[in-house]
């Protein structure tokens, strides 16, 4: 008889996805405030979502609407959406173009995950959210970021460089973690540059509610140079402070969607029924809690630029948009460096370097916290990098 060798524990392969997302991920998890800690690294409103939609999803729970909803969500959610829609593109929309899915998260990652295959090229921005790459990484494409100008507004040359060949084009508006908003001229530009191209657009515009600039945001999907060929992806947690209900949702050509729904179908399935109904509520009631939240934020904005604009060696970046400065250090140090020394004065940030390459040397801020957090946050801020100098 052969002898057997018994291994324990058993060693087991994943699958080489896992390997390409870890090799190329930036994402760090970084903590609420607690304790002696405060947090300016969480991109989370600290606002309680409007008391009319928890009302709702309670009212709903309590008629028992706690079955399966439809796959591609609830037909009166996505016909309010559409309507809103409309509003936004300028042109008609079909509720049957809408997904619902399980967060922003989810309708990027159903976006993504239909459109890439392995070899494909997906352009960014550098630095931009760092899900997108990682994402990308998941499907096989290859990431191709372009750096950022200097003033974190797109480099349309060497953009139109990096689009040619590309499959797919990602980017948010307002940016995360840059605070910039893309002008309206900014996006006839890219119009131009995919205008005979079949490059799609994924254009995520979480914080498009959250617009300081004083003119009139403008959506993607309101181009006509731009409609046919983008991918819009919604939530609701940043404009209505639901972050933790995970409800979203995309709208764009109905093949791209179709796609879409066929991958968040197979590994999200549908979304909680009661939710989507108080997203509904959200829709139709929480237009004047928005306004009150974003003036809030445009306050607490001010307070963190203003002790900001104190510390020797920041420089500050544009406050147009989200909630989110970014400035760059002086330090000859590493962000996640700066980022670990912080903490240990009691503040919490994120590295620039998590947001690519070009995000070194920058830390990102959060001002959706309250303005008590950010005076004391800004204040050890100041403190842990004088220590530092």
């Amino acid at each position: 008889m052969p002898s057997t060798v018994s291994t324990y524990p058993p060693r087991f392969a994943t699958a080489e996805a896992v390997a390409r997302i870890a090799a190329a991920s930036r994402r760090t998890q970084q903590p609420q405030s607690k304790g002696d800690l405060v947090s300016l690294a969480m991109g989370e409103p600290d606002f309680d979502t409007p008391q009319q939609v928890t009302e709702a999803a309670d009212a709903s729970l309590r008629a028992g609407r706690t079955h399966y909803s439809p796959l591609l969500g609830e037909p009166e959610l996505r016909e309010a959406l559409a309507e809103k829609l409309h509003g936004i593109a300028g042109a008609p929309v079909s509720a049957a173009d809408v997904l619902i899915t399980q967060g922003g998260t989810a309708g990027l990652a159903a976006s993504i995950l239909s459109i890439v295959d392995p070899g494909d090229k997906v352009v960014i921005p550098d630095p931009t959210y760092s899900l997108y790459a990682d994402l990308v990484s998941m499907a096989g494409g290859i990431v191709v970021p372009v750096p950022l100008a200097p003033d974190l507004h797109w480099d349309l040359d060497r953009l139109a460089d990096a689009l040619d060949g590309a499959k797919l084009f990602v980017f948010c508006n307002p940016g995360n973690p840059t605070g910039i908003v893309h002008s309206r001229a900014e996006l006839d530009a890219l119009a131009d540059l995919l205008d005979g191209t079949s490059t799609i657009v994924i254009s995520d515009e979480a914080y498009s509610d959250l617009d300081y600039t004083g003119r009139p945001f403008t959506s993607a999907i309101s181009l006509d140079g731009l409609r046919d060929r983008t991918v819009y992806c919604q939530t609701f947690s940043k404009s209505y402070a639901m972050t933790g209900w995970r409800v979203g949702y995309l709208w764009g050509p109905a093949p791209l969607i179709q796609a879409a729904a066929r991958i968040h179908n197979t590994f999200n399935g549908s979304v909680n029924t009661f939710i989507q109904d108080a997203a509904l509520v959200a829709v139709r009631t929480c237009d004047a809690d928005i306004a009150r939240m974003r003036a809030a934020y445009e306050e607490r904005g001010a307070i963190m630029r203003a002790g900001l604009a104190e510390i020797p060696g920041l420089t500050l970046s544009a406050s147009e948009g989200a909630f989110y400065q970014f400035p760059r250090y002086d330090l000859d140090l590493p962000a996640v460096e700066v980022v670990a020394a912080l903490r240990t004065h009691g503040v919490a940030v994120r590295p620039g370097s998590e947001f690519g390459a070009r995000g070194e040397g920058h830390l990102r801020l959060s001002y959706a916290a309250s303005p008590e957090s950010i005076s004391e946050g800004v204040r050890r801020l100041a403190y842990g990098l004088s220590v530092l100098q």
